[in-house]
This record gives structure tokens, sequence and C-alpha cells, in this order.
């Protein structure tokens, strides 16, 4: 969908995502019950769709509906070839442990136990951060609103 501001097309951005887009990806989340959660999964599914976010830097899951950092350890999001939860040099899958107390995440190989030293690995430790950060945030506002 392109809009037009100033004579030129553009795409909506994709914080905000347009009616129909709500309406495409929202059926998905409606059985959610945390509403902020559904809203970021909307958002970067429309970004993705639109090319503006890369499957691998969502802090959201659509296959799991859940926040990246809760279910990164599910073997679906084991990507040998990318090298995402891989030690190459093993060739071994590598395990994430995130610590929502003290937000500490890491990546160790199953074999060596050392973290890959790889693009994938930091990839991993930023999304999971970002996700850890954004689920305890909306904790938070769900508190605040509650009481």
């Amino acid at each position: 969908m392109l809009l037009q501001k100033n004579g030129q097309h553009q795409r909506p951005r994709a914080d905000r995502p347009a009616p129909a887009e709500i309406l495409r990806f929202g059926e998905r989340y409606a059985h959610l019950r945390d509403r902020r959660l559904a809203d970021v999964l909307i958002r970067e599914d429309v970004a993705e769709d639109r090319e503006e976010l890369s499957g691998l830097e969502r802090i959201s899951c659509h296959v799991h509906r859940r926040w990246a950092h809760e279910c990164i350890s599910s073997p679906t999001h084991v990507i040998a070839v990318t090298g995402h939860r891989w030690c190459r040099p093993c060739e071994a899958e590598a395990t994430v442990a995130v610590d929502e107390l003290t937000g500490d995440v890491s990546v160790d190989c199953t074999r060596c136990g050392l973290s890959p030293a790889t693009p994938a690995t930091r990839q991993i430790l930023r999304t999971c951060r970002a996700s850890l950060a954004a689920a305890l945030e909306n904790r938070r506002k769900a508190k605040t609103t509650a009481g």
C-alpha cells in the first residue's frame, strides 16, 4: 500500500500499520491475552512483509507467538546455515540461556561450551536483550494500568 505525501508515493511506516495490514496480520494474534505483545507481533509482521525488518532481528516470534527471548531455546530457532544457535567448528547446536532477573543472555555450544564468536550469535544476544527489555516494559505498563 502506497501513500502519497508531497506528490511522492511512500509506504506507511511500520510503526503505524495501515488498517488493512492490521486486519491481515491481527487475526492470527486475536487469541492472545497480552495485547501489547500482539501489537508488537503485528508491527513486526508488517515490517517484515514490507522488507523493512529481517525476520532474524525481530523481538517477537510469530511462530511461537511469544517474545523472542522466551522461545529462542526452541529447536525451531537453530539455523545452521546462518550460524544462529550453531557452533560451526563443532558442527553442534548452541544453547541460549536468558536470566530474566539479571538480564543476562548467553549462547554456548553444547560440545565445546564456548560461545560462537559470530555475527549470528551477536545478533541473538542483541535481539534477546531487546526482547527482554520490551517484555519487562510491557509488564511494568500492565501493572500500572491494572493497579
